[in-house]
């Protein structure tokens, strides 16, 4: 990669590399975090004029050691109010967004909004960013290859880039790092980075840190990211031939909820994900043969992931086409009828200390069995990952409760984060987050845009039309204590 100086006011920035295979803006985004200059003010001559956003660096002739000139002014600085006292509505945005207590957007290096959606999503994860900050080299283990080490290590530093800052963060390495492992998001249309799958990118990344979290010689009880998201399934396979019946266990990172004319809400989505067919080899018959597979939950997740399967090849036109039926889902999410007898049971306690603790707080007579002065109930969110390191929030902690009691999960969810889709084809339109913050609020990452959004509007985001409709969602275990 050429190495080049650039001149700005009366400073000389030295030794910048310019990865010729990027879009220019991603150089413009490195002299923005070198002098704060945004890239829409900035003006860098070039051979032939102005260094425009998508300019071919290879057109451009750039050489090694070249020296530029470049021109615009700097974002103010925030300063320290001189009063006292100053309302919310007097701060400046930068300042208001530290208040609120949500981080940083991404800049959208050309269409990486795909990348930037997934990112905050999973960074509203608190376990799975304190399993990340025990990652090093030392815990690095030798199934891991080298690429995934470094997207795992880009995966860190991103997330505590996007937590210490208030302006915009670029996730320049991070990109790179995830082109260098996963080629396929290095697709080029044009000349120009072409839009990528989010739910592509959501599950390839934490496939790699799920090889990467595990620790040297681990065990299953180990992975920090099949405990935070792994859903294991129990499913039955019929033969209806030949009357053949089999059963088998499967652990995956999301459920699907497949879109029919049915299908008007996530639980009816989901009955339908849980059930299909495929084709396999019959003892009986010694010939390939078509089986019905049933599938029932077996184990839960602390975080529970639903891709809506909205995009579909569609062959008259040769391309992906998009479903824009509007489908509800909720901002509580009960699944205790998709879960198998085994895992029902299970739950069936922890549900009744639920039911009667909700039941205290309207003043109505709890149950026998729970009544007694040793049965209070602690709702807290999932508690910290495998590793032991992470945050546990309290939501209705009562005084006395025992520090000693288990928690045990009751089945039911709370939405956290939404990923949106806006357009008619994958390989275009807009991905947006949604994420849910500690204090409550919403806050919508539009790339380098955060906004508080109202919760209300947030299940509105359930399709049929070309608004923002979600894509990905991702709820979160509501626990009891025991």
């Amino acid at each position: 990669m050429p190495t080049v100086s650039v001149k700005w006011q009366k400073k000389v920035f030295d030794g910048i590399e310019i990865d010729i295979t990027l879009p220019a803006y991603v150089f413009k985004a490195q002299l923005y975090d070198l002098t704060g200059v945004p890239p829409e003010r900035q003006k860098i001559m070039v051979k032939g004029g102005l260094l425009k956003d998508d300019a071919d660096w290879s057109a451009i002739g750039v050489k090694d050691g070249q020296k530029l000139m470049m021109m615009g002014t700097a974002d103010e600085i925030v300063k320290a109010p001189e009063k006292a006292i100053v309302f919310a509505e007097d701060l400046p945005e930068e300042a208001l967004a530290t208040n609120l207590g949500y981080s940083a957007g991404l800049v959208n290096l050309g269409n990486t909004c795909y990348m930037n959606s997934t990112v905050q999503c999973l960074k509203s994860v608190p376990e799975l960013k304190s399993a990340l900050s025990n990652y090093s080299l030392a815990a690095r283990s030798t199934d891991v290859d080298q690429t995934s080490h470094m997207l795992t290590v880009a995966t860190r530093e991103l997330f505590g880039e996007l937590d210490r800052s208030v302006n915009a963060v670029s996730p320049t390495q991070f990109w790179m790092v995830l082109r260098k492992k996963y080629p396929q998001f290095s697709q080029l249309q044009n000349g120009i980075y072409m839009q990528q799958d989010a739910e592509e990118c959501w599950t390839q990344l934490l496939y790699t840190l799920s090889q990467s979290l595990k620790a040297p010689a681990s065990s299953e009880d180990l992975d920090a990211v099949k405990a935070l998201f792994g859903v294991n399934l129990r499913s039955r396979l019929h033969c209806q031939e030949s009357g053949e019946e089999s059963s088998e266990t499967e652990s995956v990172y999301s459920l699907k909820c497949h879109i029919s004319h049915e299908v008007n809400h996530l639980h009816e989505g989901l009955k339908h994900g849980l059930k299909g067919e495929l084709e396999k080899t019959s003892p009986t018959l010694g010939r390939t043969a078509l089986y019905l597979k049933d599938s029932l939950i077996d184990s839960l997740p602390r975080y529970l992931t639903v891709q809506f399967v909205r995009f579909f090849w569609k062959r008259e036109t040769n391309q992906k086409a998009k479903i824009l039926r509007k489908v509800d889902y909720p901002l509580e999410l009960d699944i205790f009828d998709l879960c198998s007898e085994d895992l029902r049971k299970k739950l069936e306690a922890p549900r009744q200390k639920l039911r009667d603790e909700e039941g205290k707080k309207l003043g109505l007579q709890t149950s026998a069995k729970s009544g007694s002065k040793d049965s209070d109930v602690k709702m807290t969110d999932a508690e910290a990952s495998s590793n032991g390191s992470g945050e546990s929030s309290t939501v209705n902690q009562q005084e006395g409760a025992s520090s000693g009691k288990e928690t045990h999960m009751t089945g039911i969810y709370d939405l956290v984060a939404v990923l949106t889709h806006k357009g008619r084809s994958a390989d275009s339109g807009h991905y947006v987050a949604w994420v849910k913050q500690e204090s409550g609020k919403w806050i919508q990452y539009d790339d380098d845009n955060p906004s508080m959004q109202r919760e209300e509007d947030i299940t509105k985001l359930s399709g049929g039309g070309d608004w923002h409709m979600a894509y990905i969602i991702m709820y979160k275990a509501r626990f009891v204590s025991m």
